[in-house]
Order: structure tokens, then C-alpha cells, then sequence
């Protein structure tokens, strides 16, 4: 294929070179997608019409089912596409979109995780204060700035991307536009811009993290200091979903985005992606639905009210 040609179209190889797994796939992708789209469109629903949960922690986490359908719905939709067609192709806008959704959307959970381990860490750790500190104001800042990260971590590595020549490399060996394996395919020394990519994953993923893990360390010594067992057991609740939400999605992002480009497995890079981006999602709703009897009470509230 000629340079011409790469600036039209790209080849998402995928899971093309097995395609007796490619069926199977087909139909657990489906089912957890759809999945993915009920429930946190629910988690969204109940939070909203609920006037009992109308609090800074369901306002950040709308936002976090809202960004999970969006995380979801902008790589998804055309895996699909490509399990169930001959047709591998994706033209160069629409790589360059992807690309631009998938880095956005991810630098702005990554943020955003953080945001909630500090309104939890408000919660717990400063109780009396928690309504002043966290008034609306502020927290459509904190979601701002989240969203704001994300944007410019786009803006940034995107271009940088799409403009690497690839010499008629136009075959991904991957289902989405994703950064890492349209790294692999250029024809040029990319060290500056896997440099480049390191210092940014530092910077977005590694930051908020430690911010999570220092909120938590406070928050673990404030819940030990609390007498009654019914109380530690709702902090318990309340901050082992977030953190099994944080574990999730930052094992995966760290695997793949702090190391050389060139040192990951491709295998193990497509599935975890594919975890993180399609999983993880599916499994949001589930952990803070399960674990949170505020969300179970108004599920049965609302579903109360139609059978009514």
C-alpha cells in the first residue's frame, strides 16, 4: 500500500488472524456492551430522579456512567462492526476521531477518580465541614477540570499521533486507533514521542493516582478511629467500590501506557484494552449497585412507583 494511501484509510487487523475466536467474541461483546449501556444509563436514571441522591458522590458518579457510555460507545460500535464484516477498514477521520475520544475519555477518568477519592475523603475525614466544602459550585469545577484535562491531553497526542509517517504501513494490529499500536506502525524513531507519551501518562495517570492512594491512606485511619461497626461497615462499603473501580481501570492503563511502545505484548495489549475499555465499564454499575444500599432503595423505590 502506498503513504497516499494511509493518509485515506487504515486496516484494523484486530482478531482477524483467529477467526473462529472472532464469532465467539462477537457475541460476548455484544452482550456486554449492551450490558454496559443499560446499566449505567440506570445508575444515570436513578441518580437523577432520585432527590435523595442528589449529592456531590452521585453527582461525580453521573458523570462517571456518562463517561463510561461515552469511553465505551467510541471504540465498541466498531469492533463490533469489524467481528461481524470481511471489511477490516477504518478511513483516516475516523482513526483520528477515535484516537481523539479515546485519550480524552481516558485522561478524564482518570481525573475524575481522583475527584471522587477526595469527596469521599471529605466525607469521611471531615463530616461536619463535608456540606461547606463540597458545594455545587465546586464541584462542577472539579468535573471541569477533569473534563478539561482530558481535552488537552487529546489536543496534544493526537496530532502528534496521525502525523507519524508510516510508509504504507497502514495495517493496525489492533481493533481501535489506539496510540501505543499506531506508535508501532511509523517508519520513523518514535523515542521523542514514546518520551513524550511517558511524561504525559506520569503526569495524568500516576498523579491523580497518588492523590487517590493519599486521600484513602487518611481515610483508612479516620474509618479505624470510628467506634461503632455499623459506621465503619457503610465507609467499608462506600470506599471498597470506588476502590475496586480504581483498581480496575488503573492496573490496565499503567500496563499499558507506562512502558516503551515497542515492549508490550500485542496480544495482551488488544485484550487488555479490551478489558478497560469495554469491562470495566460493564462492571461500574454492578459494584456501586451491589454495594451501595442508597442506590438498591431507590431502585426499588423507582420500580415501586411503575408497578404502581
Amino acid at each position: 500500500m502506498s503513504n497516499q494511501s494511509c493518509q485515506e484509510q487504515f486496516i484494523l487487523l484486530g482478531f482477524s488472524d483467529r477467526p473462529s475466536l472472532e464469532q465467539i467474541l462477537f457475541v460476548f461483546v455484544l452482550i456486554f456492551y449492551l450490558m454496559t449501556l443499560v446499566g449505567n444509563i440506570v445508575i444515570i436514571l436513578v441518580s437523577h430522579l432520585d432527590p435523595c441522591l442528589h449529592t456531590p458522590m452521585y453527582f461525580f458518579l453521573i458523570n462517571l456512567s456518562f463517561l463510561d457510555l461515552c469511553f465505551t460507545s467510541s471504540s465498541i460500535p466498531q469492533l463490533l462492526f469489524n467481528l461481524g464484516s470481511p471489511d477490516k477498514t477504518i478511513s483516516y477521520t475516523g482513526c483520528a476521531i477515535q484516537l481523539f475520544l479515546f485519550l480524552g475519555l481516558g485522561g478524564t477518568e482518570c481525573v475524575l477518580l481522583a475527584v471522587m477519592a477526595y469527596d469521599r475523603f471529605t466525607a469521611i475525614c471531615k463530616p461536619l465541614h463535608y456540606s461547606v466544602i463540597m458545594h455545587p459550585q465546586l464541584c462542577w469545577k472539579l468535573v471541569s477540570v477533569a473534563w478539561g484535562v482530558g481535552l488537552l491531553n487529546s489536543l496534544v497526542m493526537s496530532p502528534v499521533t496521525m502525523k507519524l509517517p508510516r510508509c504504507g504501513r497502514c495495517q493496525v494490529k489492533h481493533f481501535l486507533c489506539e496510540m501505543p499500536a499506531l506508535i508501532k506502525i511509523a517508519c520513523v524513531d518514535t523515542v521523542a514521542v514514546e518520551s513524550t507519551v511517558f511524561v504525559l501518562s506520569v503526569i495524568i495517570v500516576l498523579v491523580p493516582l497518588s492523590l487517590i492512594l493519599i486521600s484513602y491512606s487518611y481515610i483508612a485511619l479516620a474509618v479505624l478511629r470510628i467506634k461503632l461497626a455499623a459506621g465503619r461497615r457503610k465507609a467499608f462499603n462506600t470506599c471498597g467500590s470506588h476502590l475496586t473501580v480504581v483498581s480496575l481501570f488503573y492496573g490496565n492503563i499503567i500496563y499499558m501506557y507506562m512502558q516503551p511502545g515497542n515492549n508490550s505484548s500485542q496480544d495482551q495489549g488488544k485484550f487488555l484494552t479490551l478489558f478497560y475499555n469495554l469491562v470495566t465499564p460493564m462492571l461500574n454499575p454492578v459494584i456501586y449497585t451491589l454495594r451501595n444500599k442508597d442506590v438498591k432503595g431507590a431502585l426499588k423505590w423507582l420500580i415501586s412507583r411503575k408497578t404502581k
